[in-house]
Formats: structure tokens, sequence, C-alpha cells
């Protein structure tokens, strides 16, 4: 009896050791610009414990499927279509393949469709119109396809760039944890629009402030909220900034301004992405033209940023990038060299070490986990 219950507990303990091997594997998607040789959405398996990669699956057949969003519980993923007369695409999931089906395509409510995000009950899909300016909010069928918007925002106003901010720019949706506060920012207007949503109606409502603005000429960007709640970010991508907040709902209140970029730097200032690392320590963004990542230290108590250096992305045009769920890898999408770099991450530290591996796509833009 004791020997078959010490073989029970040896069989139970390698299939733990097998199943942790196998949470060492996600799925990454790689969305694109087509405008060269991808082929649309790239489906790759990523270790977190070897930074290891192969190619799974291609999803074809949308044009320029730049930004990614899945809901909440990883069966759907939504992609915008970035082209003029823009649109958004649903596609359900199958998480042990990692392949992708389309399930429909609806009108995005404007041009340029550059970000999309889905709020946390699954019901509503807001994707930001880049080119037109505007915001939709989209609902979600039973089976994860999208219907006809139920409002499309169009944003107003200027500002003192004059080739970059002589219109509204929608850059980037970004929704609170209570599932109610939403943040636009809008490069064209320099100005962080502040949304309610309105989960039955799938409306969203002025905030009370309706916006937080930004410096004149800063162009804010994307954004992001500490893992605490408390703090939240926006990257500037006209005047390469990173701005923090202190967050209460509904409200942004500012508290600190750093640059981006060395002193002495005098090239293009061109902010793309901003992340924080999974344990709230650090703090990412990316620079094109400079082609690096700036990384500060979070105090943990008042949410201002300290520098501690900046990365080469060992590419061109770093567009967006990604810390895996682990916090051990920081991957980058060089859009113009056409690579994804695999960096490994010190989590005491933050710095980052190349691992000189990079997956070889076209056009890359934006990263997602599974």
């Amino acid at each position: 009896m004791k020997k078959a219950r010490l073989l029970l507990l040896g069989i139970l303990q390698l299939m733990s050791m097998a199943t942790m091997g196998q949470n060492a594997d996600l799925y990454l998607f790689i969305g694109t610009y087509t405008t060269k040789t991808s082929e649309g959405i790239y489906v790759y398996k990523f270790n977190t414990q070897t930074g290891d990669f192969a190619p799974v699956s291609i999803a074809k057949g949308i044009k320029n499927p730049s930004f990614l969003a899945f809901s909440l519980d990883k069966k759907y993923l939504y992609s915008v279509a970035e082209m003029s007369g823009g649109a958004v695409s649903s596609f359900s999931v199958d998480k042990q393949s990692g392949t992708l089906t389309m399930l429909n395509t609806q009108s995005a409510g404007g041009n340029g469709p550059c970000h999309v995000a889905v709020d946390k009950t699954g019901k509503w899909v807001m994707v930001g119109n880049y080119g037109g300016g505007s915001l939709s909010i989209l609902p979600v069928q039973a089976d994860g396809s999208l219907g006809v918007a139920t409002q499309t925002i169009q944003h107003e106003g200027k500002s003192v760039n004059t080739a970059r901010q002589e219109k509204p720019h929608v850059h980037s949706i970004n929704i609170a944890s209570n599932n109610k506060d939403v943040f636009v920012p809008d490069l064209g207007t320099d100005k962080i629009m502040i949304y309610t949503l309105d989960t039955k109606a799938g409306q969203l409502l002025p905030g009370n402030p309706p916006f937080t603005s930004s410096a004149p000429g800063a162009g804010p960007r994307h954004f992001t909220f500490h893992p605490n709640g408390k703090f939240a970010y926006v990257i500037q991508e006209l005047d390469a900034t990173i701005t923090g907040f202190n967050y209460k709902p509904g409200k942004l209140e500012s508290f600190q301004t750093v640059s981006t970029i060395p002193a002495d730097y005098t090239g293009q200032k061109w902010c793309a992405d901003i992340h924080i690392s999974p344990d709230g320590k650090f703090l990412y963004g990316s620079n094109r033209a400079h082609e690096s990542l700036v990384i500060f230290s979070i105090n943990q108590k008042t949410g201002e940023l300290t520098y501690v250096g900046h990365q080469n992305v060992l590419g061109k045009t770093p567009r967006n990038f990604m810390i895996d769920p682990t916090g051990k890898w920081v991957l980058v999408a060089n859009q113009d060299s056409d690579n994804v770099v695999i960096f490994s991450r010190d989590t005491k530290t933050g710095k980052l070490t190349p691992t000189g591996k990079e997956i070889k796509v076209s056009m890359p833009v934006c990263l997602k986990t599974l």
C-alpha cells in the first residue's frame, strides 16, 4: 500500500512538472503593416523559460492589422485594419493550437484606426481612429463577432505643431480597472479625453472634467496604469516626454514630467509605446529615431520616476514592445527593420540584455500574448 502511494505521488509530481513545462509556452501574436511582405497577424510559440520561439500560424486577408486586443477571457481577438475607410475585425482564438478564425469585420467609424480595446465585460469593443480623429464603440455579439457601432465620437480642435497637430488624432483607448473610466490620448489636440463607460447602453459619456491637457506640442500617445491602481502614465510622441499622474476615479492629477531621451540628443523626437513591469517597479518607453527603450524605476509610494538607462533596440523604429507575464523578457517590435528583438530583463535593476534572438517578420507593430 505504501509503495503504491509513493508511486502515485511520483506520477503526480511528474505530471505537475510536465504541466509547468507546458505553462512556460505562450502564444505570441504579432500585428503588422502589410505594405511590404507581411501577410497579416503572425502567431508564434514563445517559451518564457528560455526565450525561444517557433512559428505557429498566420491569419491572412486583413490589410494592416496593426493593433490587437484580446477579450478578457482570451476567447476572441480584435484587430484594427489601419487604412482609409478603416475597419475592425473579430477572430475566435483556438487556445490549443494558437490559430485564429475570422468571424467578421465592421466599420471603425473613421479613417486610420490605430488602437483597439475591449471592456472587462467583453460586451464592448472600442476603436480609436488616428486619421479620423474619432473613436467608436461596437457591441460584441454572443459568438464574439462585432455588431454595428452604437456610437462614434468626433474630437475637435488642434494644437501648436502645424505639421502633426492640424486636427484631432486619437491615439489610444485605455480602460481603468473599474471598467468605467476611459482615458483617450489625442495627439492632435494635446488632450487626454476622459469618458465614463455605460456598459448597459454601450455609450461613452463625457467625464467630469472632460479632459486633462498636456503641454502644448507634447502629443500624448500611449497610456498605462500602474498595477497598484494609484498611478497612470502617458508617453508623449512629439516632445519625447512621459508624464505621471495620480489616478482617482474620473480624474488625473499630474505630478512629474520626464524626458525619454538624453539631454545631448539632437535628432528627431518620436516616442511610441509605454509599459510597466508586472511587479510595478520599472517603467519602459520606446524612442523611434533614437532607436532605444528608456528605463525608469518607480517610487512605489509616490509614483515618481528615476532614470535608470537606455537600451538600444538593435533595429529601426521601435513601434511597440511588450514585457512578458513573467517579467523575464522584453520583446521589441522594430517596424522598419522587420524584426522582433528579444531581451532578457534583470528584475532587480530593470536593465535589459540582448539574447541574440530575434523573430524576422515584416513591419511588426503590436505584440500580445496568450
